[in-house]
């Protein structure tokens, strides 16, 4: 059995982040879930070309789908994969009944990616389930940063 590397965190190696997601939604609970892609993408996943920042999943029938995700074209490919296509997210059946249910309850909810990461090998995206945030509470977010900010700069300065 091969040892783990020092380097990587338990949930493997992040390749794409959504900076923005924890900004603009209130993420309330998330998954991990594999995808279904083909070869040139998950090449180009490994590159770290992938974009997350307008990406969402919806339910198409029973099934989770990966919308807006840009996943760029493998350089030495002769066949390419389409930038931003359609790909279905791999969950288990509970945990679809789950995010369906509480979409249903919420009107104004929705899943986004959160980061993209590789584990043994395997493309997994972390999804969460969020609301979207309006702009005073993405003022009122930004006044609790900074002042939590102020206070981690007053211990730091107290201690010395």
């Amino acid at each position: 059995m091969a040892k783990r590397k020092s380097g990587k965190d338990a949930k493997g190696s992040t390749v794409a982040f959504h900076r923005r997601a924890r900004f603009d939604y209130e993420i309330e609970s998330r998954y991990d879930a594999g995808i279904v892609l083909v070869g040139t993408e998950i090449k180009s996943i490994r590159e770290g070309q992938v974009t997350l920042s307008e990406g969402f999943a919806r339910f198409r029938g029973h099934e989770l789908y990966l919308y807006n995700v840009h996943i760029a074209h493998y350089g030495p490919a002769r066949e390419n994969h389409e930038l931003t296509r359609t790909r279905k997210l791999l969950l288990h059946r509970r945990e679809l009944n789950r995010l369906r249910q509480m979409m249903q309850e919420q009107p104004r909810a929705t899943v986004v990616p959160l980061r993209m990461y590789l584990y043994n090998g395997l493309a997994k995206v972390e999804i969460g389930f969020g609301r979207g945030r309006r702009r005073y509470d993405k003022r009122q977010a930004i006044k609790k940063r900074e002042t939590d900010r102020d206070m981690q700069r007053a211990v730091r300065h107290a201690q010395r």
